[in-house]
């Protein structure tokens, strides 16, 4: 099976986030606005959805489970998140899209047959890496998968893009020199081995 991301606005979740944050005094999208920006991200989005979901499920050896996946689009935040899968209203649209592969990469890991099929790959994973911190050796093989996805379906320009984005933050970036210097391929392949 493969998944439809479906694509919310939540008025609660988007006054809730704003709560947490201290500038009061900014100025936030209006509904109206975030809306239009859903409608913009899913005609993009739907053009390599069924093709990006087959390669990720095919290319990890794990299966969707998911008829649809619900992706809330909101005005505020730090971060993306898979689940609930939330995305921020980020400036390029087509970096949105990556940030949304990236964590459809995060989610066909975390449900439960999933994470049973993959248990000795993971264990492979986080022994091999065992130095690194928790979220750099998660991101190895999102990373080592995201590779294979831009250079697949996008661009190495892309796929540069998001290596200098990770440059910033230390696991990311970490993660992201361990998937250049061994391979993404070999990191995709060890994974492959050790599936049920």
């Amino acid at each position: 099976m493969i998944p439809e991301v479906i694509f919310r606005y939540s008025n609660i979740y988007n006054i809730f986030l704003k709560t947490l944050k201290r500038e009061k005094k900014r100025e936030y999208p209006s509904k109206r606005k975030i809306l239009n920006y859903i409608e913009k991200a899913e005609r993009i989005w739907r053009k390599d959805e069924r093709k990006i979901l087959k390669e990720i499920s095919r290319i990890t050896k794990l299966e969707w489970r998911e008829k649809y996946i619900h992706c809330y689009i909101v005005s505020e935040g730090d971060f993306s998140l898979s689940d609930p899968m939330t995305l921020l209203m980020y400036k390029k649209l087509n970096f949105l899209v990556d940030v949304l592969v990236h964590e459809l990469i995060h989610r066909i890991f975390v449900t439960k047959k999933s994470f049973k099929k993959s248990e000795k790959a993971w264990k492979y994973i986080h022994n091999k890496y065992k130095k690194e911190t928790w979220k750099t050796r998660i991101h190895i093989l999102v990373h080592a998968v995201h590779n294979h996805i831009y250079l697949k379906f996008y661009s190495e320009e892309r796929l540069k893009r998001d290596i200098k984005w990770a440059s910033k933050h230390r696991d990311y970036k970490r993660a992201w020199d361990i998937v250049q210097k061994e391979g993404y391929h070999n990191i995709i392949n060890e994974f492959r081995k050790r599936i049920k």
